[in-house]
């Protein structure tokens, strides 16, 4: 194999910090041709599919029947979401500006160059090359933050598997601290709870707050990944800080896909049974979603509202994701500061120290014969 090294590497140069946010991702256009490609890409993936023994079974249906089916479908769904004006996919402009306001709050905590970059999981702006994109600016240290606060094996593990392989080829690796969950993160908790309280402040109080997650098959669960779990816990102090009783929320779970049985209750199925039990007024949440996208926008507040409706609810309203809330941004900038204490080029190093060790490095390095 050949390594891949910097480029324009100069020896003595002065390093600094990368941090990487990584998402799902998403196509490059809402069409049948853009999204072949990105749903091979998620759906060949053996942590979002644990494919049976025989894996040429699972390619036979997914290059027979499923990409030659769901593509379309797809499409028309993306094409509800996405920007008219121009901008694209929400998911991705808002992860934008996700890092841009991170960006902000962690850069003057460092007195020596910390850098930024933006990496989808499918899809483009690629794991990889935003990677390269932070090696290419010298970075020998690297904190990587999904935004996927409940860790899943199909999401987090996911992104690791992509990071870990753009890593195996590179010639000099990086300090590496990932971060593989925040489902119980204190800024988080209340980011939450206060994009609750400022809806419910214009909506009024509804009789249940639903909390919809994405789901995983239960055999998932039964293999011992902690999603469920940390869903439920999450859950669990968002209504503590609303001061919710256990009959005032439920916590559900959404898109599912394939036959086998995945974890529940469902989201649908709770939608059209909840007005039979005389629950008409409700508000749905997705607090495993960092920002809105074609699940949150389309299959919450489009489709699941109908169901609700359908089947006799009278109110019904979607409560946002964080996106890019000023609290949301203060608490993955937090999380970012927490995980790279200790770094060279953080607040705790004076510049003039950090100067001071970069000549001895470079002065070292010359008398050993490297070049400049």
């Amino acid at each position: 194999m050949q390594y891949q090294g910097i480029q324009n590497f100069t020896h003595g140069a002065d390093s600094a910090t990368g941090v990487l946010l990584t998402n799902l991702g998403t196509p490059d256009a809402p069409t049948k041709e853009a999204l072949k490609p990105y749903l091979k890409e998620f759906l060949m993936d053996p942590r979002v599919v644990e494919p049976p023994p025989a894996r040429w079974l699972w390619r036979l249906i997914l290059n027979g029947i499923i990409l030659n089916t769901r593509p379309a479908k797809s499409a028309e769904a993306y094409a509800t979401v996405w920007d008219s004006e121009g901008e694209g996919a929400p998911l991705l402009n808002i992860a934008q500006r996700q890092l841009d306001a991170v960006a902000e709050r962690v850069r003057p905590h460092f007195a020596g160059r910390v850098e930024f970059a933006l990496g989808m999981r499918y899809g483009n702006p690629s794991i990889a090359s935003a990677l390269k994109e932070l090696q290419d600016k010298g970075c020998q240290r690297i904190v990587v933050l999904p935004l996927y606060p409940q860790y899943a094996a199909a999401t987090t593990a996911s992104t690791f598997d992509a990071v870990s392989s753009e890593l195996q080829t590179w010639r000099w690796l990086p300090e590496l601290r990932f971060i593989n969950k925040y489902h119980r993160h204190p800024g988080y908790i209340k980011a939450l709870a206060n994009s609750i309280r400022e809806h419910q402040a214009i909506h009024g109080k509804p009789q249940l707050l639903v909390m919809s997650y994405h789901g995983v098959p239960q055999r998932y669960l039964d293999n011992g990944d902690p999603y469920h779990c940390e869903c439920h816990v999450t859950s669990r102090l968002v209504a503590e800080e609303l001061g919710l009783s256990k009959d005032e929320y439920k916590v559900t779970f959404q898109s599912l896909f394939g036959k086998e049985e995945w974890i529940k209750p469902y989201t649908d199925a709770t939608m059209k049974s909840l007005p039979g039990e005389g629950i008409k007024d409700i508000q749905v949440i997705c607090p495993g979603f960092s920002a809105d996208c074609l699940e949150t926008i389309e299959e919450i507040g489009e489709e699941n509202r109908e169901y609700f409706e359908e089947a006799g609810g009278e109110k019904f309203s979607y409560i946002t994701c964080l996106n890019d809330r000023a609290d949301h941004a203060d608490a993955l900038a937090d999380l970012v500061l927490q995980h790279t204490q200790g770094w060279y080029e953080r607040d705790e190093f004076h510049a003039e120290k950090d100067e001071k060790e970069r000549l001895t490095v470079k002065n070292n390095a010359k008398a050993m014969g490297c070049p400049f």
